[in-house]
């Protein structure tokens, strides 16, 4: 049986060396490649593949928001998220998202074949170091709204400017990043953005 793979990555170097690495093995067919996540549904509904390898950082749509979408619109595409961000909140928020299977970037040639492979089979496959990593770090201790709120401080706006982007009112902003600050341990919302990003939890 040949496993027909669609690869979602926006580097493109990556992308096609990946692609044509797999397409070395006998049991599998890349049908589709994509460079952004918004682009993944649609080339999914086209070339119906059997698993989608899908990046988490990507333009348009993250992989993880990716995974939750083709979970609901292609439920028979099995969800493998291979990236170089071996983080324990981005694991939990995958499997959260759908995904059966998280491959970090750095893992033996082999071990990628071998997921795709064991996915098929029906089995969940996880990098075992993050999944001990995952388990000792716990649940993000961060709401939905301090994480939409540390998100869109990334680059480092003012107060107004994310009261703005988030149609929220600057108190409700300043209350958001103080209680963002206060469960991340960090001394301002840069060192926060910093916490939640290292700790997977935006």
């Amino acid at each position: 049986m040949t496993i027909r793979l669609l690869l979602a990555d926006d580097q493109v170097l990556v992308r096609q060396a990946l692609g044509t690495l797999l397409d070395l093995e006998d049991d599998f067919e890349v049908v589709a490649q994509v460079g952004r996540g918004d682009e993944v549904v649609g080339a999914a509904l086209e070339c119906s593949p059997d698993v989608a390898l899908l990046d988490i950082e990507m333009p348009g749509l993250d992989g993880l928001a990716a995974a939750a979408v083709l979970a609901e619109q292609v439920p028979g595409c099995r969800v493998v998220v291979l990236t170089t961000f071996g983080r324990a909140g981005y694991l939990r928020r995958a499997m959260e998202a759908g995904a059966v299977g998280f491959v970090v970037k750095d893992a033996p040639a082999e071990a990628l074949g071998d997921a795709i492979r064991r996915v098929m089979l029906g089995e969940r496959v996880v990098d075992p170091a993050l999944a001990v990593a995952t388990l000792a770090a716990g649940e993000s201790p961060l709401t939905a709204r301090e994480r939409d709120v540390l998100i869109a401080a990334r680059g480092g706006g003012s107060v107004a400017e994310i009261a703005g982007s988030l149609y929220l009112s600057e108190g409700t902003v300043r209350n958001y990043l103080s209680g963002a600050i206060a469960k991340t341990g960090a001394r301002n919302r840069m060192g926060a953005v910093r916490v939640a990003d290292d700790r997977g939890w935006l």
